[in-house]
């Protein structure tokens, strides 16, 4: 009899185990505070709002606001048209960055036909950033324009007065029309380029590094992909993204609302082939992480440095260490989240891609840490806040 009863009580509990947690406990609680049941991460699991469904927030960033954490990300569906802008940006919140809590849709895709932001579009990399001056909450993503593939190349703009939204569709533009970069020589200004040099041979690859696209692109604007914001200590914010068809990262001023381009900016690595940046600050000195460009496929990542936004900035290397280091532990970067209220403590937001089925695509969250002053990333299986103790 205590077999058999033994028996029916490990049936029972595994019966249990396989219930959502958020299903056993959520009667009993308010209905709008969030189910507190994860104690840690898990990179590359599926990882559950509070409702226990997957979290939907590809490619995004964290706002952090009032002691509240805001995680905006890609709205993404299944099968292969999943990467379009069927739903458009989703907002969770959380207070301890493991539970988070679905504040529903903060922009949505438009219904109406020739909006910039026409269900089918593409709509990228969300990122928020709060004005204190104007008390507006400001977004900024990557858009292409429906059934164009990826060429049209702009950074589009949504506002609201709330850190979940909804939030407003303002304007779409590639940035920095007929502008200079910081810098720019004279000389260069004024030279021209043959238009049909083979692209990757050394003369190609000279022209690129000199201006052959940044010239091209001067009078509609420069193109602008995977990008993300920072907000300096001086209130200051930049948009950073990827332009001249992926070759060359641009690091751009925004105005003091946060809501155009200042037409200041710099190139970073003429050529270098960089994407999915993300951008902190460390010690006083600006990092910017980003990965290479082989489509949805992982790569190594890169990391560079500078004691000043506008550079010189250099190249520290690939800062992850360990297996599958050379493929950013098949993922790529979207976002460095700064902890609050821990000293330089930094969690790297990765995305592991699955364009056949955009919606199982799974989030690599990993401490960030610095050993003999330079930034590294490790593999860690399970992990907690606590491993920034002592530190």
């Amino acid at each position: 009899m205590k077999t058999k009863f033994r028996t029916q009580l490990n049936t029972i509990v595994l019966l249990l185990s396989l219930l959502p947690v958020s299903g056993l406990i959520s009667g009993c609680q308010p209905k709008d505070q969030v189910v507190q049941y994860h104690q840690s991460f898990k990179p590359g699991e599926i990882w559950v709002d509070s409702d226990s469904i997957h979290i939907n927030a590809h490619g995004g960033g964290i706002l952090f606001h009032d002691n509240t954490y805001y995680w905006f990300g890609e709205h993404k569906t299944e099968g292969r048209g999943g990467n379009t802008a069927l739903v458009g940006v989703r907002c969770y919140s959380s207070t301890d960055l493991y539970n988070w809590k679905n504040e529903g849709v903060a922009l949505s895709a438009s219904d109406e036909p020739g909006s910039d932001i026409e269900k089918g579009s593409v709509i990228e990399r969300p990122k928020v950033i709060y004005n204190e001056k104007t008390g507006k909450f400001v977004m900024w993503f990557h858009l292409e324009l429906k059934g164009q593939g990826y060429s049209a190349a702009r950074t589009g703009l949504a506002v609201s007065d709330q850190a979940t939204g909804p939030y407003t569709f303002v304007k779409s533009l590639r940035p920095n029309q007929k502008e200079w970069p910081v810098d720019y020589p004279e000389s260069m200004k004024s030279q021209e380029y043959k238009t049909d040099l083979k692209w990757w041979t050394p003369a190609w690859r000279e022209a690129i590094s000199d201006g052959l696209f940044l010239k091209r692109d001067s009078e509609e604007g420069q193109m602008s992909r995977d990008m993300t914001l920072f907000v300096d200590d001086d209130g200051k914010a930049y948009h950073i993204h990827s332009s001249e068809d992926n070759l060359t990262m641009h690091i751009s001023e925004l105005t003091d609302d946060y809501q155009s381009f200042t037409g200041k900016y710099v190139r970073l690595f003429p050529g270098g082939h960089n994407e999915a940046p993300a951008l902190f600050k460390y010690d006083g000195s600006y990092y910017l992480l980003a990965s290479g460009c082989t489509g949805w496929d992982p790569n190594d990542a890169r990391i560079f440095k500078a004691d000043n936004i506008w550079g010189p900035w250099e190249s520290l290397g690939n800062p992850c260490v360990g297996e599958d280091a050379d493929l950013t532990f098949h993922s790529q970067s979207t976002y460095i989240l700064p902890i609050q209220g821990k000293e330089n403590a930094y969690i790297y937001m990765g995305d592991r891609w699955t364009p056949k089925n955009p919606i199982d695509g799974r989030y690599i969250w990993l401490p960030l840490t610095f050993e003999n002053e330079k930034p590294t990333i490790r593999w860690h299986d399970e992990w907690n806040l606590s491993i920034f103790e002592g530190r």
